[in-house]
């Protein structure tokens, strides 16, 4: 029985959101323990990019920051194959979509985004590409006929989602990603993820004891528009 919910603000092409995702992993594991993700669109629309020199030169310092901070892998085939493709765009949009249909699907939303950061940050993978989605949808089991129309719904209701999710964090007074609220008996309170990274066991040991010294609130990781290095 789920007593308390932990709601996630993320971004699929949010580095400091994979940084965080052993965390994710790790509450998820706690009974009693609620998970809703709330996707924030940050590479969607306008905000899109293509990959050039100068966006891996800008994403790479941050990259060897988190994987010395999280000792999580990012692969040759990131590094030196999809930040050097030029014709790779970054769009949180079909990611997000593919996300939403696993879930209706009956997958976990955080499962599909675990699968979605892998292939993006160790495989290399374009995770914005249609065909790629259906690849890594059926690698976890999931119908691809059923996964093929679930996914071509839920991109009309991406941008949506995207919209709903940032609105909360307005109302909230959440910057940015990876951002926490823990809901306890329709109350809400923030958690700040960036002291626990690396230290998953902790941070679940943490959420067990209802928070104590976790709860604080402190700079994003990413903004709705972009990463930053944390201080």
């Amino acid at each position: 029985m789920v007593n308390s919910t932990l709601h996630y603000f993320y971004d699929p092409l949010c580095g400091w959101c994979y940084a965080a995702s052993p965390l994710l992993q790790a509450a998820a594991a706690l009974p009693g323990l609620g998970l809703a993700l709330h996707a924030g669109g940050m590479m969607s629309g306008s905000r899109r990019q293509p990959v050039t020199p100068a966006l891996r030169d800008y994403v790479m310092p941050h990259d060897r920051r988190i994987a010395s901070i999280t000792g999580l892998p990012f692969g040759d085939a990131y590094f030196d194959g999809l930040l050097r493709d030029e014709r790779a765009v970054f769009d949180s949009t079909p990611p997000i979509a593919a996300i939403l249909a696993a879930q209706q699907l009956g997958m976990p939303a955080l499962a599909m985004l675990a699968a979605l950061q892998r292939a993006h940050y160790q495989r290399g993978l374009q995770i914005a590409d249609a065909a790629v989605l259906q690849m890594i949808a059926q690698e976890q089991g999931l119908d691809p006929a059923g996964f093929a129309a679930e996914l071509e719904r839920q991109r009309g209701l991406a941008d949506a989602h995207s919209q709903d999710s940032r609105q909360l964090m307005q109302q909230y007074g959440l910057q940015g990603f990876p951002s926490l609220l823990l809901e306890q008996d329709g109350q809400l309170q923030r958690v700040d993820v960036s002291p626990w990274l690396g230290q998953p066991e902790a941070f679940a040991a943490a959420l067990q004891g209802v928070l104590g010294p976790v709860a604080e609130t402190a700079a994003p990781l990413c903004s709705p528009d972009g990463c930053g290095l944390p201080d």
